[in-house]
């Protein structure tokens, strides 16, 4: 089974028992920021000890365990305790319903997410399978409960990708506040050649696939070391344009035209004088009115 593996259960459904093992599907990649003394120009590095709040002693990873406070004082709690919870969903995730994958408010959606690794058995493999191609046969996520040492029970999506299953975590019903008024925009009226215009933009910039976009690439690090380098060597920064603040937002179909306009040309695709690009029908006589119209 591949690793490192971090909980070892069963996916239950039904009365089908398919042993797995969590394994992270993520990578957490942050940029090397330090916190340090700035005062008086130290710049001496900020640790964080973990230190008994009784006994003033710093302790190392291995001296520090889980303990639950009680009015009589703290009750200790090993691994193993913690493994033994009276609860199913301690070592295994239970399949509760199946629902349609557009049915997932994107708001729900808990951070991280994990491969489901099969056992080495060959009675593992057709339950898995079983279970990857019903839910990719019915178009449908599967939600689950699970709880992981040391946590809450938790609510996740078990979804197939390719034949592997993946589980995300879930937020509960009351993890997810409500839309509060003042968030949305005031009304606006919006014409149809408006609407055709953004859809075309909309068009314009649509990928098949998240690995089809030319650009997927954090470029934090990278300005962040051309700013530490900048300041090295006390010179200036060299700044990207700004975005065109709101007030000079004045013709709307005007920006609409020249955003379709640079994203086929970024697109490398040809426009002709008419600003028609390929895939862009001329203009229709009544109707609304595609942006290279409207010029």
């Amino acid at each position: 089974m591949p690793g490192p593996v971090i909980w070892n259960g069963h996916i239950v459904f039904g009365l089908i028992s398919v042993p797995v093992g969590l394994v992270k599907a993520t990578e957490c990649s942050t940029t090397p920021l330090h916190l340090v003394h700035t005062a008086g120009g130290c710049l001496g590095r900020i640790r964080y000890r973990k230190v008994c709040e009784l006994d003033g002693q710093a302790l190392a990873e291995h001296q520090i365990g889980r303990g639950y406070e009680t009015p009589t004082g703290i009750v200790p709690l090993t691994d193993a305790d913690l493994d033994n919870l009276p609860i199913a969903t301690a070592r295994a995730i239970q399949l509760v319903a199946a629902i349609p994958a557009a049915r997932i408010d994107p708001r729900e959606i808990g951070a991280g997410g994990y491969y489901l690794a099969a056992d080495s058995s060959p009675a593992t493999a057709r339950p898995y399978t079983l279970l990857v191609r019903a839910l990719k046969r019915r178009s449908q996520v599967a939600i689950v409960k699970y709880a992981t040492r040391g946590d809450r029970e938790r609510l996740g999506m078990l979804r197939p990708l390719g034949d592997v299953l993946v589980l995300n975590g879930l937020l509960w019903p009351e993890e997810v506040r409500d839309v509060e008024s003042g968030i949305a925009p005031a009304p606006a009226d919006i014409n149809e050649a408006e609407l055709a215009a953004a859809l075309e933009l909309v068009d314009t910039l649509s990928a098949d696939e998240l690995s089809d976009i030319d650009d997927l690439t954090d470029h934090y690090a990278q300005a962040l070391a051309e700013l530490v380098e900048a300041k090295v060597h006390v010179r200036e920064l060299t700044q990207p344009s700004a975005p065109p603040q709101r007030e000079q937002l004045v013709d709307l179909m005007a920006a609409l035209q020249q955003s379709v306009h640079a994203a086929r040309a970024r697109r490398g695709e040809h426009l002709d004088p008419n600003g028609v690009g390929p895939g862009t029908s001329p203009c229709p006589p009544g109707g609304p009115r595609a942006p290279s119209c409207l010029a």
